[in-house]
């Protein structure tokens, strides 16, 4: 009881400070992300400024075609949304006459139909994508925060390298917190470009307005565990619906998920192997965790969140094994240590069963 409320009043005090520790974790994380680059750097003896400078200007690049892409979605949603009440109406008389040929009155019907406004549904769809864009919006205190992180990087890896002396457990749990971000994000990356690049060619074919933008806000979203490719399906769905019908709709939203699904739930999760060490369960409670604290940067960072606490509290500490177990849903290593041999300056009575060992008689002439 004392471990939950003071995980309750931990959670809440980084909610209130969240505009602060969510640029830091996004950091952190973007640091540990492009640390290979760094470290390849320094291997070929790169000036020191050379390895700040270009893994610092690779995040820049990143974070800067982010803010650009979901800019331009969100502008390009506020440009044909008044475009599409034409379809609107005539979908509307459609589905009047569709269902007066079903017996339905049209009294019920209108009073559905009238609050049912595709100009709200386009503007939940910018609020999607506004609050993806908000997560972007302290970039300043980001890049200072990168440049900072990136320069102390060495010296923080020097560090954790003394510290395994004292605190072995502890290096050697910060050090699988960074592998496991980074083959995380890695993955994940890879996946998530195959996923787009399905996701552009369907919708390409079904003729949805602006393919490309909606394929890039799959990758994206793809970062967020479980429910990402839905927040992505959103505004191509929406597209689809006014400018095809609902045919089109639907046949966008059953790629969506055939694809999605199966490259998610199928073959990524073969790949990704003990890499995040968080089960299904762990990383769905995860989201919801972190989506209430952090808002939406907290949803895209619910996996790297949820293994620096792992390193910190559990994998730490030598005791938690059963609640490592429980977390990744593995069972831990019980595979029993072979006894040891008992050495000749051991005494008879500490000698396993406790008997004395009769001593060979010596060898006659």
């Amino acid at each position: 009881m004392l471990g939950a409320a003071a995980a309750v009043v931990t959670l809440a005090g980084i909610q209130a400070v969240g505009s602060i520790v969510g640029p830091v974790i996004l950091a952190l994380t973007l640091v540990i992300a492009v640390s290979p680059l760094r470290g390849w750097l320094s291997r070929h003896r790169a000036p020191v400024w050379v390895q700040v400078a270009v893994p610092l200007a690779v995040v820049l690049l990143v974070l800067a075609g982010m803010v650009a892409v979901l800019s331009l979605a969100a502008a390009q949603l506020a440009i044909l949304a008044p475009t599409y009440s034409t379809q609107f109406n005539t979908m509307v008389a459609d589905l009047q006459h569709w269902a007066a040929g079903l017996g339905y009155g049209s009294e019920q019907l209108n009073k559905a139909l009238s609050s049912f406004d595709p100009g709200k549904m386009i503007e939940v769809a910018q609020g999607v994508l506004s609050s993806l864009l908000g997560v972007l919006s302290s970039l300043f205190l980001i890049v200072v925060l990168l440049l900072a992180m990136s320069l102390d990087a060495p010296v923080f890896s020097r560090i954790v390298d003394a510290a395994a002396r004292e605190r072995p457990q502890l290096a050697v749990a910060l050090k699988s917190f960074t592998s496991r971000t980074r083959r995380y994000l890695v993955v994940s990356t890879i996946f998530g470009l195959i996923c787009s690049a399905l996701d552009v060619m369907v919708l390409a074919i079904l003729s949805v307005p602006l393919p490309l933008l909606w394929g890039v806000l799959a990758l994206i979203t793809n970062y967020i565990p479980n429910i990402g490719f839905i927040l992505g399906l959103v505004p191509p769905a929406l597209l689809g619906l006014l400018e095809g019908g609902p045919k089109t709709m639907i046949l966008v939203i059953v790629a969506y998920i055939a694809i999605n699904v199966v490259i998610q739930s199928f073959i990524q999760p073969k790949f990704l192997g003990d890499a995040v060490g968080l089960s299904t369960t762990a990383t769905f409670l995860s989201l919801i965790i972190w989506a209430w604290v952090l808002g939406p940067l907290g949803a895209l960072l619910a996996i790297p969140l949820s293994l620096l606490v792992r390193a910190l509290l559990i994998d730490s500490d030598p005791d938690s094994k059963w609640t490592a177990a429980l977390i990744s849903g593995r069972l831990p290593d019980e595979s029993p240590k072979p006894p040891a041999e008992p050495s000749p300056d051991v005494p008879a009575e500490a000698r396993p069963g406790g008997a004395p060992v009769q001593a060979e008689p010596p060898p006659r002439a």
